[in-house]
């Protein structure tokens, strides 16, 4: 078996065969033109939220710290309509009553995203770590 010599001269370098990637370049448009046609055609997950009008029955079975937001973004908590400022006192002394308790949030789907951010900033500055979402109520 004889082996190919390196080049050695410039002219001995341009005769050496190129790779050819056009085969390669092809396989990638191919591969991204099918996630281009497949991708609309998946399924979307979405989240369905609570529906509107939960009851304050309801609202209690689920934890000591369990937040209502209804649908005109009013805040609720133990069946009494209350304010961010309001809710944050009672958040902190119902903490310090069930400070193992995770609060838990349930939000109708109509409200706006705002008053939850907000809710969920509340909690974190009263000393909870995690909060439960609650998106269908049984």
């Amino acid at each position: 078996m004889r082996r190919k010599a390196l080049p050695s001269t410039e002219e001995d370098a341009a005769d050496e065969p190129l790779v050819n990637l056009t085969p390669l370049i092809d396989v990638v448009f191919v591969v991204l033109i099918s996630f281009m046609l497949i991708s609309p055609v998946l399924d979307i997950d979405w989240v369905d939220l609570a529906a509107g009008g939960s009851t304050q029955k309801k609202e209690a079975a689920f934890s000591p710290i369990a937040i209502v937001i209804r649908s005109d973004n009013s805040i609720w908590f133990h069946g009494k309509k209350t304010t961010l400022k309001e809710l944050e006192k009672t958040v902190k002394s119902e903490k310090a009553l069930h400070p193992n308790q995770t609060p838990q949030l349930i939000a109708d789907k109509q409200a706006e995203f705002g008053t939850y951010q907000a809710l969920k900033n509340l909690l974190e500055a009263c000393g909870f770590e995690q909060m439960d979402v609650v998106l269908k109520p049984s």
